[in-house]
């Protein structure tokens, strides 16, 4: 059952990768320290003072509300854009933040994780991007550690439930942050679960298959002051 996990999972991540040459933009992990000098678009890699992804180490107790979301099952697509492996979703879930309501119009992936928590890197981390009507991004980031086959993991074309790509407990990180690609805008609100969630060691080689050797993480940036809410 774990071997056909793997391979129904690697199957449906190549499936979408003929989408990476047409989709692929200037840019790749090879140099991203590079990104701002590729393009003037880019400029905030480079001069941005604000930039994730982050080394979480220490965060102020601030008593964080719990996340508010409504969740449901939702008709997805798969794509694979040259630089990760992306679900596309139609009629989407909701997070309420702020008094603001977000709605989730993608998630994708990032082996290894790009944020690390206590200086610890995991070998996979999803990115559930919400906006709201003013385009204003929130990003919800969740670690998978290797354990049990994590169920939706081998259903991305079918209607999707989150669901099991979150963690039962909602606790989580905050902090301002940006775009962990090129452009790099800022003004990210960034929510990082603090408990991971699990995959199996096939589900985790088939991304790693599909995403390449080397990945596709940004190295870690600096705070630059910026304070860490819990």
């Amino acid at each position: 059952m774990m071997m056909k996990s793997k391979h129904t999972l690697l199957a449906l991540l190549l499936a979408a990768a003929p989408f990476a040459h047409v989709q692929a933009a200037a840019w790749d992990y090879a140099q991203p320290q590079q990104w701002g000098d590729l393009s003037p678009d880019f400029h905030v890699c480079k001069q941005g003072v604000n930039q994730s992804p982050i080394d979480i180490r220490q965060a102020l107790h601030a008593s964080l509300p719990a996340l508010t979301l409504e969740l449901q099952a939702r008709q997805a697509a798969i794509v694979n854009n040259g630089h990760t492996v992306q679900i596309n979703l139609q009629q989407s879930d909701t997070l309420t933040l702020d008094g603001e309501t977000f709605t989730l119009k993608q998630f994708h992936f990032h082996t290894p994780s790009e944020n690390l928590i206590d200086g610890k890197r995991y070998p996979l981390e999803g990115h559930f991007v919400f906006s709201d009507e003013q385009q204003q991004l929130a990003v919800v980031g969740v670690m998978f550690e290797a354990g049990a086959a994590n169920p939706v993991l081998t259903t991305l074309q079918q209607d999707v439930d989150i669901t099991p790509l979150l963690p039962a407990d909602r606790r989580y990180y905050r902090f301002s942050g940006s775009l962990t690609t090129p452009p790099c805008s800022e003004g990210v609100r960034w929510l990082v679960m603090k408990q991971p969630v699990t995959a199996s060691a096939q589900q985790l080689q088939a991304f790693s298959a599909v995403l390449g050797e080397h990945g596709n993480s940004r190295p870690v940036q600096p705070l630059n002051g910026r304070l860490v809410v819990e």
